[in-house]
Order: structure tokens, then C-alpha cells, then sequence
């Protein structure tokens, strides 16, 4: 009698045997980080910079152009086609998670270096990918030229033509589809045009993209100023105050659309702020999409690779 119950229950204590040993596979499993990837298709979002770096030993060319203002008339200025900014840049991956980049913009003839290290990725324990990016720019124009704000800005030395920002990127890849980013800025410049501007300017960014399909993607991005409006005075529908003076710049705000081809990405898009740096278009933006001064621009990336091993996987 014990031993037939015994041959019954015997296939029953492996079942569960193995059971609980996939329950612990899975747990063990379940601790072990999972890497979240593409939570963006580019580096850049649209005039901003996303969490994203490039794999080691690739090289991005970046070709980014703005053309003029919509409101500038059709025969004048063809709605602002007749006109434009360009900047071209490149960027080299260091490792898989750190980049050095440098650029060079037809705006106030500005050149640009800069670096970007991904701190910490967001994993299936970990909910967010962190990005620290640190800049420097310098003005070449020759001193006394007008700036777009009307003012004349003079340069009694070198030195006094650096810029330098920071940001820490952080996002958050939420579905396939969808990812959203925010981008606390710090700017200081050597010198301004008006003492009642002052040399820093702290700035929080917003951005995202909803991918359509697997090539076609919906992007946007705002970046909001944070001027002290106690110190520097009241602030009316359109301008941020300073005492006595309106501040000039206004906040950027860019909608755009990115298609994927392969090695390439092109970014079609919107916006009110036509610098291509992040002191222009963060910190001395004067388009307003309330008064049409909207450009429609591009950005087109290539990828290259120079990793040997990879090219020799392929043959």
C-alpha cells in the first residue's frame, strides 16, 4: 500500500521540484540588469542634446540649417528660404557611453567643443538614463558688431568672447513609442551686451518623441529661462523683465520630425529659435511663434565607423 502511494505521488514532488527551481531561475534572472536601448534615434533632439552617445569609434557628421523666418515675406525673402544659418559638426565616440563633439556655426561665427558622458542607464531595476554634457563656445565676430537684439556687442579681449554651459540630461524611455527627457541648463557668459542681463542663466528643458513607425518619429522640446523676476523686475505677454528695460530673449520652442534611413537620420522641423548652439538658443533666442518668427530647418546625421573588429565580423 505505501509503496503504490509512493509511485503515485512521486511524479508529483518533481513537478513541483522543478517548479521551484524555475521559480528561483526566474527570480535570479529578474535581478540582473536589462538595458534599455534607442530610447532616442539621435544624439540630437532637434537644437538640444539627448541622453544619447554613439558607439565607440564611430564618427557622426552632423549638418544642421536654418533657414529665415516664415513671416519674412514671400517676395522679399521667398517665406525665409532665401536666407540661412548652417552649422557643421562632428562628433567621435570615445567609448560606448562617453562622446567629445565640435562644431562650427555660421551665427555669429561661433565654433563650439563639447562632451557628453551617460552616467546611468535605465535598466528594468533602474527607471531613468542620466547624461552629464559640458560645453564651451567663442564668438568670432569682429567687436562692435550688432547682435539680433540690436545691441552692439564689443570684445576687449579673447577672453571675453567664451561661453560655457551645462546640462544633465534625464530620460526615461516609458514604452517603444514613447520617451520623454528633461534638461537642466546652467549657461555663463564672459561678457553681455546690457549689465542689466546677467553673465549666468539657469534653464530647465523639456523634451520628447512618439515614434509613428519603425523609421518615422514625432519629436518636440521647450526650454524655459529661469530669470529671477523679484530682482530683475516685472515681465509682460512677451518678454521676461529686467528693471526699466525688457529682456530681449525669449524661451525656445521647436516641433519636428525625424526619419531614419539606414546610416542616416534627417530631423525636419520647427522652430522659433534659430541658433544652433546652446548659448544661442537657449540663452539669446529672439524668435516668437506668437509674431511668425518661426524657421523651418533640418538636421541630417551620417554615422561612420572606424571599429576594425566590427568590419572584420562582417567579412
Amino acid at each position: 500500500m505505501f509503496l503504490l502511494l509512493g509511485t503515485i505521488l512521486s511524479p508529483w514532488n518533481l513537478i513541483q521540484a522543478q517548479d521551484d527551481l524555475l521559480s528561483m531561475l526566474e527570480e535570479e534572472q529578474s535581478k540582473e540588469p536589462v538595458y534599455t536601448i534607442a530610447t532616442f534615434k539621435a544624439s540630437r533632439l532637434i537644437n538640444g542634446q539627448t541622453i544619447e552617445t554613439i558607439s565607440k569609434n564611430h564618427l557622426n557628421f552632423w549638418i544642421s540649417h536654418r533657414f529665415g523666418a516664415v513671416n519674412s515675406g514671400f517676395i522679399a525673402n521667398f517665406f525665409g528660404l532665401d536666407e540661412a544659418k548652417i552649422r557643421l559638426g562632428l562628433e567621435y565616440g570615445i567609448t560606448d557611453r562617453w562622446l567629445i563633439g565640435a562644431g562650427r556655426s555660421s551665427m555669429e561665427k561661433t565654433y563650439d567643443v563639447y562632451t557628453k558622458y551617460k552616467v546611468l542607464r535605465q535598466t528594468n531595476t533602474f527607471p531613468v538614463t542620466v547624461t552629464g554634457l559640458a560645453g564651451w563656445g567663442i564668438n568670432t565676430m569682429p567687436s562692435g558688431y550688432v547682435m539680433e537684439s540690436g545691441a552692439t556687442m564689443k570684445f576687449d579681449n579673447n577672453i571675453e568672447r567664451y561661453s560655457y554651459w551645462g546640462q544633465v540630461l534625464l530620460a526615461r524611455k516609458f514604452t517603444e513609442k514613447l520617451s520623454l527627457q528633461l534638461m537642466p541648463t546652467m549657461i555663463h557668459f564672459n561678457k553681455v551686451e546690457d549689465p542689466s542681463i546677467s553673465n549666468q542663466l539657469l534653464a530647465l528643458g523639456t523634451g520628447g518623441r512618439y515614434k509613428l513607425s519603425q523609421r518615422i518619429t514625432l519629436s518636440a522640446e521647450y526650454y524655459y529661462s529661469l530669470v529671477d523676476m523679484e530682482e530683475e523686475g516685472e515681465d509682460d505677454d512677451d518678454y521676461v523683465g529686467v528693471a526699466q528695460k525688457p529682456y530681449p530673449y525669449r524661451n525656445a520652442l521647436s516641433l519636428g520630425v525625424d526619419i531614419e534611413t539606414g546610416g542616416h537620420v534627417f530631423q525636419l522641423h520647427f522652430t522659433n529659435a534659430r541658433g544652433m548652439v546652446e548659448k544661442q538658443f537657449i540663452g539669446q533666442n529672439m524668435g516668437s511663434w506668437g509674431k511668425g518668427d518661426i524657421f523651418y530647418g533640418f538636421n541630417i546625421a551620417r554615422t561612420f565607423s572606424f571599429d576594425k573588429s566590427a568590419r572584420q565580423t562582417h567579412k
